[in-house]
């Protein structure tokens, strides 16, 4: 501390409920193993047999269609090679990382994660520690309880929204 110079505290970064919907996003993300790691899965042929059948069955009809001519045949070992490699796209699955920065963001990320954070709803665990924070003023505490009236379920976007009207009052 020097002498006489006035000290100004620093405004906090993080809102209440900036703090709450972020932990709720994180505990998310590591329940549901969403790291942005490519992981071995059999989904997609579980929810789809019939296009995996048809891949096949389509692999196969062009491979004999290019053993049969003879300008193809040299050339078979590519559509091998290329099927194998496209095929394994497939038996991968990447569950992206949800995080509070991509909500309201219009960006590449939105064809990747997709608006997951107006599809999914709030665990109601979140709702009820906003509600019985003492750090959230009783001003969004009344929104917040006007929302749930008016729309039931409330997805992260709404909490986002509500988050951003306490970081700007």
């Amino acid at each position: 501390m020097f002498p006489g110079k006035l000290q100004i505290p620093r405004r906090q970064t993080m809102t209440e409920i900036q703090r709450l919907l972020t932990e709720t996003i994180e505990s998310l993300n590591t329940r549901e193993k969403r790291d942005n790691k490519p992981r071995f899965s059999i989904s997609f042929i579980r929810k789809h047999p019939g296009l995996f059948i048809g891949m096949y069955v389509a692999f196969f009809a062009t491979l004999a269609v290019m053993l049969q001519s003879e300008t193809l045949s040299g050339s078979v070992w590519l559509l091998v090679v290329l099927f194998i490699l496209l095929n394994g796209f497939f038996f991968f699955d990447v569950y992206p990382r949800y995080r509070y920065e991509d909500i309201d963001v219009l960006d590449f990320r939105v064809c990747y994660n997709g608006e997951w954070y107006n599809t999914r709803f709030v665990p109601a665990a979140l709702v009820e520690a906003i509600l019985n924070s003492p750090r959230v003023a009783d001003v969004h505490k009344e929104q917040l309880q006007k929302m749930i009236v008016r729309k039931g379920e409330l997805s992260f976007y709404d909490i986002f929204t509500l988050a951003r009207a306490e970081s700007t009052s």
